[in-house]
């Protein structure tokens, strides 16, 4: 594991939340901030994804950096809160050159926590994103980052409404120095299985015989980085492998009923060994499964941080605990 463990790890990227809980609220919304000229792409394999502008992180598209991704809470009228961290990003000079301007390349991806807190309309907007920018670039090189019931995570629930989500973060140095690091908001229809045997002694299993009905909707978003050379095509093809951390950590994942998203950024500061094709293969092999191995660690830190709440809509235990 790197200094911290978390997606900071990866030198350059910042985090911010911003959170409302009580009077009805229990949602936020999650900034992950890269440096300048970092590379993107995304995998959506949810069958109920909220999403916002994941089309121009596509590797054929003419956009090849992303200024900020956000994670909100909300559904999709919390991907209001992707304006709010595109002002930050226009006033200070990021985005992608246009005649007269920048428009900011700003992806967001949504989880569903509507009436968690009591009141459906108490749901994240331009004004949270733009503070949860603002705290993402306040932070200092290599910051810790917070867990558990904390912006985009705060309205976060795992294993059918029974449990409290929340956000988690890992990450992993490869023997080539490259770093490796995801950050997760879990609020999944499924619970985890095939996890360390603190979950096994505590009795729970992957499934809830007597667990609510689903929710409308369920999501797991997360962020890869990595400090390595990364293209907009590896990109996508890292964010399509680190899906497997969700099927390894979740059970179960993907479902119609969950809008599980990957995006993956890449800083650019370390090469990878390309001088021949099989060098290159290797290099890009190792990376990828890091990339599954540390979405599964981070899904984990984010269920193990996540406290237990009651709000007028009822009562989100600890899981495990």
């Amino acid at each position: 594991m790197g200094a911290t463990g978390a997606i900071t790890d990866v030198a350059g990227i910042r985090v911010g939340h911003v959170q409302k809980s009580g009077g009805g609220w229990l949602s936020g919304v999650t900034v992950v901030l890269p440096p300048r000229g970092t590379v993107g792409s995304v995998d959506v394999r949810g069958g109920g994804p909220a999403t916002h502008e994941t089309d121009s992180l596509d590797p054929t598209t003419l956009s090849q950096t992303v200024d900020a991704v956000v994670l909100t809470g909300g559904s999709a009228f919390g991907l209001a809160a992707a304006g709010g961290a595109m002002r930050w990003c226009e006033e200070n000079g990021r985005g992608f050159p246009v005649p007269g301007g920048l428009v900011p390349i700003v992806p967001a991806a949504a989880i569903f926590d509507l009436g968690r807190g009591g009141d459906f309309s108490a749901r994240p907007g331009e004004a949270m994103g733009y503070a949860a920018t603002v705290a993402a670039a306040g932070q200092p090189e290599g910051h810790d980052v917070e867990r558990g019931n904390v912006g985009a995570g705060t309205g976060a629930a795992i294993g059918r409404g029974t449990y409290k989500g929340g956000v988690g973060t890992a990450s992993i140095t490869l023997d080539n120095g490259v770093v490796v690091a995801a950050l997760a908001v879990v609020n999944a229809l499924g619970l985890p299985f095939g996890t360390p045997s603190q979950w096994t002694e505590a009795g729970i299993g992957g499934t809830d015989p007597d667990a609510k009905e689903p929710p409308p909707l369920n999501t797991t978003l997360v962020v890869v980085a990595t400090d390595a050379v990364l293209d907009k095509a590896d990109c996508k093809r890292t964010a399509s492998a680190a899906h497997a951390g969700l099927a390894r950590a979740l059970n179960p994942s993907h479902t119609l009923a969950d809008g599980d998203t990957v995006f993956a950024l890449a800083t650019g500061a370390v090469a990878l060994d390309r001088s021949t094709p099989a060098a290159r293969q290797i290099s890009l092999i190792t990376l990828q499964s890091a990339a599954a191995d540390v979405v599964r660690l981070a899904i984990l830190d984010g269920i193990s941080r996540a406290e237990a709440v009651t709000t007028a809509a009822g009562t989100l235990g600890a899981y495990g605990r």
